[in-house]
């Protein structure tokens, strides 16, 4: 019996308090100085592209059509003598990475007929993403500034300005087009 005597005596002697050695926190540990959440890292938006106007006697390439001087305000040179199927090719024009959605154009025109301008991607045999219907203007060199609603367009395409009437006539000059939204 002595020995269940020194078991259970054993068990209710509390045992000798040792030393306590100061452990220090990890750093994650620490409390937050600061109850607000932390900032969440965001992509930040594309900026806008400005674009400057194109000057149409300045193209890569003019179809079918001529170069003058122009009357327009700030002179330079137009394009002129534009009937059906000429058209103008702008290369590696970059719309950035914020769509363009339209396009304003300076025409002039002293003809009897009503054309279209329209505006290609790539081939100047794809589907217009935008163009605009141009009647008289009151003369050859009478200037005013139409404005085409364009297919939300981005990268860098090469542009094509095509022309459409219902006859062969003249019916059209240009001075420049500029993209914007």
């Amino acid at each position: 019996m002595l020995l269940g005597y020194g078991l259970g005596r054993w068990q209710d002697t509390p045992a000798e308090a040792l030393p306590q050695v100061p452990v220090a926190a990890p750093a994650s540990a620490a409390p937050a100085t600061s109850a607000a959440p932390a900032p969440v890292a965001t992509t930040e938006k594309p900026k806008p592209i400005e674009y400057a106007a194109l000057q149409a006697e300045s193209a890569t390439e003019l179809a079918g059509v001529e170069a003058q001087d122009t009357e327009d305000e700030g002179g330079g040179q137009n394009i002129g003598w534009i009937n059906r199927n000429d058209h103008l090719r702008f290369d590696n024009f970059e719309f950035g990475e914020v769509a363009a959605t339209k396009a304003k154009v300076r025409v002039a025109s002293g003809a009897g007929i009503t054309g279209r301008l329209e505006i290609r991607l790539d081939s100047k045999d794809s589907a217009p993403v935008g163009e605009v219907s141009v009647s008289n203007t009151g003369g050859w060199q009478v200037w005013r500034t139409d404005t085409a609603a364009l297919q939300p367009v981005t990268g860098v395409h090469t542009v094509f300005v095509t022309f459409a009437a219902v006859d062969d006539s003249e019916f059209l000059n240009v001075n420049w087009i500029q993209f914007g939204r």
